[in-house]
């Protein structure tokens, strides 16, 4: 049969001059679209359809041919076909349930797709008819919830997700989906739950389930009260509530997961584009693939994974202790793996991990194999995709991963976490390749609390994209995750032994990137408030430096690095002196920079002249770093500084009203829009490529 003929739902061409004979549900599919009812001259008509094998096809291309007129004729019809489908759902017959699931599955996207301008309440009034909508969703959100949480088979629930997806991304603004608000009414967050708290169901299911938590989570967050949200942010992870526990623990599973295998992924295409000609055209960003010699990889992220590892963050601070369980760092590549069907479109990335790795949390431990967790998976996966911030998808992505590392940076459980010296581990981050440094030997990561990471992170951010279009946002969220890192270790007096000079050298860098670039940046920018940011990090080094930087040696290296590249110190001090005597936008912003350079400035006007004395007496044209130490060290006593007040506070993160704008950007249909790809990623998943009609028809025809 030919690809076109099993389209329109042929069967056979008889011979050249006889028209060819449809498939006995296509003719079923037809009476349905005239305009009688096409159960009153054979009663058993919805009976018999259930167990005729869907044409999706047919059925969405018929729905998306109807013409204005047409629709009012046969919204009876439809209506009718959309209450029986609810119906077969409570069928003993498995086949028809199937059936009827696939066909709700055709009946949202075909009229979705048919009636896009239309209003949300004229697709429920075509679909199920407005007056009779509210029970007609109370019965099918009951009917996939007991299909969902019951002993059946593990093919129904996945359909049963598959259709949910389907209900959910119909629309490429989620918040424009109307049915949404009966998805709200009657919650499925049990259903959810209890799939990510069993290990079986987790393995089977788990992916489109956080998929699915992650979207609904998004709907009209900001309009309206929003069930899942409320019902996400007080799931608790105590012992005694062993449901809550294992399925938080669960939803961290599979987002790890996820996360690994795409790690694992990016990993394998970095290695395969070394060293040949094509080694070249990477040379700048960490990349994926191959597209045009004149075009760069581009990174090709889950984003929906990270959206859903964002609400739990964000919402349900139990969910920090699943940052931090340890586990065996498994190499996904050696573990036997039971194919996962998709679509042979699906970006990378975007796969759901394989069935035995989602089933098999507890692992034998290996004294010798290096541990993991969700949090180092996460901070490998940010250190792939705050690469590339060229475009504004990929900037969004770089976006929500520091939105998370700022929820987790000002979290007290997090930090005691990340600070604790009983708990090292090594952190491969992925770094971009740049002409003026070597490649980092995975061998030589030593093994350090994860703080380490997270700063390093930071350091490699900050050094990497210093360029034209500057991205600030990204650079202000950077600064200030440090910042919040640096309150705790001057709260609770924690001596990190870090490589400082590292982030002093980045930061000092940064400000002279400033400097060099004022009059572009500041046409797009107020580059006044990062530069705020940066000098006050030093001058918490300056007045706290003492209770946590390792050893007096970093003290004295610090006011080294100060005094050695004190000409950006007196450039950036020129620059905003000048900017805060003249009237202009700036003029506040300059001034406070100006008042916070107060220390700098004293720590350089104090220590130049007695390095200068101390040259012209030992008669040394250029002295050593040692000998710069050592005056620095012998003058602390004359030096006087000013106690800076709220150096060690900083504003908690609030989404709303702040991060408002940008979640919303989330949700609504625009080119680059984060959640229309997820949306997209789905659809393509939903299609019959996932769970083929022939399988689940044989499975179920021998149950039955």
């Amino acid at each position: 049969m030919s690809q076109v003929e099993k389209k329109a739902g042929l069967l056979r061409r008889t011979s050249s001059s006889k028209k060819p004979l449809k498939e006995k549900v296509v003719l079923m599919y037809d009476e349905i679209f005239a305009k009688e009812d096409p159960a009153k001259n054979n009663p058993r008509f919805w009976d018999e359809l259930f167990l005729m094998k869907v044409n999706l096809e047919y059925l969405e291309s018929k729905l998306e041919s109807v013409d204005g007129e047409e629709v009012q004729r046969i919204q009876d019809n439809i209506n009718s076909l959309f209450h029986h489908c609810v119906q077969a759902l409570g069928e003993e017959h498995q086949i028809k349930v199937v059936n009827a699931l696939q066909t709700l599955c055709a009946l949202f996207r075909g009229v979705h797709q048919k009636n896009k301008s239309a209003s949300g309440f004229d697709i429920i009034n075509m679909l199920m008819g407005f007056d009779k909508a509210e029970q007609r969703m109370k019965d099918l959100m009951e009917r996939l919830d007991s299909l969902l949480c019951g002993d059946g088979s593990e093919s129904l629930k996945s359909l049963c997700l598959k259709l949910l997806l389907c209900l959910v991304t119909v629309t490429d603004n989620i918040s424009q989906n109307t049915i949404l608000e009966y998805v709200m009414i009657n919650s499925i967050f049990e259903a959810i739950l209890q799939i990510l708290s069993d290990v079986s169901s987790r393995g089977q299911h788990g992916y489109d389930a956080v998929v699915l938590l992650a979207l609904l989570v998004n709907y009209r967050k900001y309009e309206s009260v929003n069930p899942y949200i409320v019902k996400l942010s007080i799931v608790d992870d105590e012992p005694t509530l062993d449901v809550s526990m294992l399925s938080l623990t669960g939803m961290g599973m599979v987002v790890h997961q996820a996360l690994t295998e795409y790690n694992r992924q990016y990993k394998d295409k970095e290695e395969e584009n070394q060293g040949g000609f094509f080694s070249t055209l990477t040379s700048m960003v960490g990349n994926m693939f191959i597209a045009d010699a004149d075009e760069k990889l581009s990174v090709q992220t889950n984003e929906a994974i990270l959206l859903a590892l964002y609400e739990a963050v964000h919402l349900n601070r139990n969910f920090i202790t699943v940052l931090a369980q340890s586990h065996p760092e498994i190499d996904i590549a050696a573990t036997p793996i039971t194919p996962t069907p998709t679509t042979p479109t699906t970006p990378l990335g975007t796969t759901p991990p394989s069935l035995d790795m989602m089933n098999n949390p507890e692992l034998p431990l290996d004294p010798n194999l290096q541990t993991s967790n969700l949090l180092i998976t996460f901070l490998k996966y940010s250190s792939i995709v705050m690469q590339d911030t060229k475009d504004e998808h990929r900037l969004n992505s770089a976006r929500l991963c520091l939105i998370i590392l700022t929820c987790i940076a000002e979290d007290q459980y997090a930090d005691a976490f990340l600070h604790d010296d009983n708990m090292n581990f090594r952190v491969n981050l992925h770094r971009m390749p740049m002409r003026h440094r070597k490649k980092a030997v995975d061998k030589n990561i030593p093994s350090r609390p994860l703080v380490c990471a997270v700063l390093d992170l930071m350091v490699e951010f900050i050094v990497t994209h210093m360029m034209k279009d500057f991205p600030m946002d990204l650079y202000l969220r950077c600064v200030q995750i440090i910042h919040k890192l640096l309150c705790y270790q001057k709260k609770c007096r924690i001596r990190l032994h870090y490589t400082w000079r590292e982030l002093w050298s980045a930061l000092i860098n940064l400000l002279k990137f400033l400097l060099s670039n004022e009059t572009t940046l500041l046409a797009k920018h107020n580059i006044f408030h990062l530069a705020l940011l940066v000098v006050n990090l030093f001058n918490m080094f300056i007045t706290y430096g003492d209770t946590f930087l390792p050893t007096s040696n970093s003290y004295d290296e610090l006011y080294y690095e100060i005094v050695r590249m004190h000409q950006v110190f007196d450039n950036l001090y020129c620059m905003v002196l000048r900017v805060s005597t003249n009237t202009g936008q700036w003029k506040e912003a300059a001034s406070k920079v100006t008042h916070a350079l107060v220390n700098v400035r004293a720590i350089i006007n104090h220590f130049n002249p007695k390095i200068e004395s101390y040259a012209a007496v030992n008669h040394i044209s250029q002295l050593s770093e040692e000998q710069v130490l050592e005056v620095v060290r012998s003058n602390y006593d004359t030096l006087t500084l000013k106690l800076q007040d709220g150096l060690d506070q900083f504003e908690r993160y609030s989404e709303q009203p702040k991060e408002a704008a940008f979640f919303k950007e989330l949700v609504r249909e625009r080119g680059q829009n984060i959640v229309r790809s997820i949306s997209l990623n789905v659809r393509k998943n939903v299609s019959l490529n996932t769970l083929s009609q022939d399988v689940l028809l044989k499975e179920f025809s021998t149950i039955s």
